[in-house]
């Protein structure tokens, strides 16, 4: 720097206080605009232990050069992390525009589902937000009322902010000279969400000046939607940049485990699409003669936090309609389910005791069946007759589910039958988890739970009745390797009331318990 340079840069210091940390924070934006890899190694406080993965990196190269990147993987592999990163250098690097330019940015946030955004990816934003170096970044840290806010950041010419995936309208609207989107966990984004930001490419190129990028990561799930089809490089979404991160990649990266993907692949089964899905991170359908699809077992759970949210800030869970108890035989436990609202499952509780009489005295622990007054489904097969003859001599509102008795119950068309109650129950749980009928039944996130429900199969019989996998079979370690114990006590709290009450079964039930 010559002398007469000195001269200049004193004078601008004493004429502006800021124009220090100005010249500090334009020299980082030169340095990191097109290098979000270099962004996230050089301006986060990294623990000695700590650092992206390979296949992190891999993605964040990929941004700048082909705008669209879509990244798949296993669970546990930092797809979170990684979109928290993108958000804060886009923000930090676009704000204020290159020296010399004027620009204004938009980077907007979305997900499947609402929950994501609010408990998963915003607070991973403020936990990375809280470890940047402000040294190297060359600005001073983020004002907390003025700036940085629970789930938005209001920079000087742009600004970070959550929006529902079905909110087309804002997401097609959004304009600015440099935009951002990221799509977290986009399995369950519609392609109308992903078509609403296209807009924001149309004008964007070297020619225009202006610029968008998008990312989108997830797990996969059932081969069908748009993550799918860009993952699969469908005609028409060859400018998207793919990456695919396998279960090896994140052990070798140390994100998973070998041992943690070794027991998922007993408690799920290595077939399932719950194993593919998770841990393999391929996309997988359950299988066609499945009962019950993964996704829509999945949308219930999705519900199910919804729900529990609204709990939290009404403080009660609603009424409890229905209990349902699998007794356990074999070593295996005894199950209890509760039903709120005739479609919300909440509890699930297992009793372990080989005591038959322990789970009744668990199931008279609820003060509403303990009254009489909510009824409550028990699985009478084996050693299940004695804790319904109990529960009657209590004075509960007692229903015997006798798995294997025939039944006159059929499908909502009237034109499906079944071979057993076993069967009809299964049937109407899928019935009531069909996304066609806008049930909203609410399933809680228990990993057992949603295996068991996803794994059994159906076949017609020769009589044209529906039959549904039996619990002998599903036993097999080429198939669940367990008994449903968690799903048949949530069905029977779900339909088992109703179920009954179509035919014989019921009667009988009715005029001998008193119901």
């Amino acid at each position: 720097m010559t002398l007469g340079d000195s001269f200049l840069v004193g004078l601008a210091e004493r004429l502006d206080p800021d124009y220090g940390v100005r010249v500090a924070y334009e020299g980082f934006k030169r340095t990191y605009m097109d290098d979000p890899v270099a962004f996230v190694h050089d301006c986060f406080t990294w623990r000695a232990d700590e650092g992206p993965a390979f296949y992190q990196d891999e993605v964040l190269a990929a941004l700048p050069t082909h705008k669209r990147v879509c990244a798949r993987g296993p669970h546990g592999l930092g797809k979170t992390a990684l979109n928290a990163w993108v958000v804060l250098w886009f923000s930090l690097t676009r704000d204020g525009a290159r020296v010399g330019e004027d620009g204004d940015w938009k980077c907007l946030t979305t997900a499947g589902v609402w929950r994501q955004l609010e408990k998963y990816l915003w607070p991973e934003i403020r936990k990375w937000r809280a470890r940047l170096r402000w040294d190297v970044i060359g600005r001073d840290p983020f004002g907390a009322k003025t700036e940085a806010f629970l789930m938005s950041m209001r920079l000087k010419t742009g600004e970070a902010f959550p929006v529902a995936s079905d909110n087309y309208e804002l997401i097609e609207g959004a304009h600015a000279d440099r935009l951002l989107y990221i799509f977290d966990e986009s399995k369950a984004i519609s392609g109308s969400t992903f078509d609403a930001a296209e807009g924001a490419f149309s004008g964007a190129g070297r020619d225009t000046g202006r610029e968008a990028m998008a990312l989108a990561c997830s797990t996969p799930g059932e081969p069908v939607g748009r993550f799918f089809e860009i993952q699969s490089r469908k005609p028409g979404f060859e400018d998207w940049h793919v990456v695919r991160i396998t279960r090896e990649d994140a052990i070798r990266a140390g994100r998973i485990s070998e041992e943690w993907a070794a027991q998922r692949k007993k408690q799920w089964g290595g077939t399932s699409a719950l194993y593919m899905n998770r841990v393999e991170g391929e996309f997988a359908a359950s299988a066609q003669d499945s009962v019950i699809p993964l996704s829509w077992v999945e949308a219930a759970v999705d519900r199910w936090y919804a729900w529990k949210d609204g709990v939290v800030k009404a403080k009660a869970k609603g009424v409890l309609t229905s209990v349902g108890a699998d007794v356990g035989r074999g070593g295996d436990p005894s199950m209890i389910a509760e039903c709120y609202d005739y479609r919300k499952v909440d509890v699930l509780e297992s009793v372990s005791d080989p005591d038959t009489m322990a789970l009744v005295g668990r199931i008279g622990m609820r003060r509403g069946v303990r009254e009489g007054g909510v009824p409550v489904v028990v699985d009478v097969v084996g050693v299940g007759g004695g804790p319904v003859d109990r529960c009657r001599e209590l004075g509960y509102k007692t229903l015997a589910f006798s798995a294997g008795r025939k039944t006159k119950a059929t499908d909502r068309s009237g034109e499906v039958f079944f071979a057993d109650v076993r069967s009809a129950a299964w049937w109407w749980m899928r019935e009531m988890l069909d996304p066609e009928y806008e049930e909203d039944v609410c399933l809680p996130d228990d990993d057992e739970l949603i295996a068991e429900l996803t794994t059994p199969k159906w076949k017609p019989q020769s009589g044209g009745r529906v039959k549904v996998e039996d619990k002998d079979s599903l036993r097999r370690e080429d198939r669940l390797g367990r008994s449903t114990d968690r799903a048949d006590a949530v069905i029977e709290a779900l339909v088992g009331v109703d179920l009954m009450a179509v035919d014989a079964v019921a009667e009988a039930a009715v005029s001998v318990g008193g119901f």
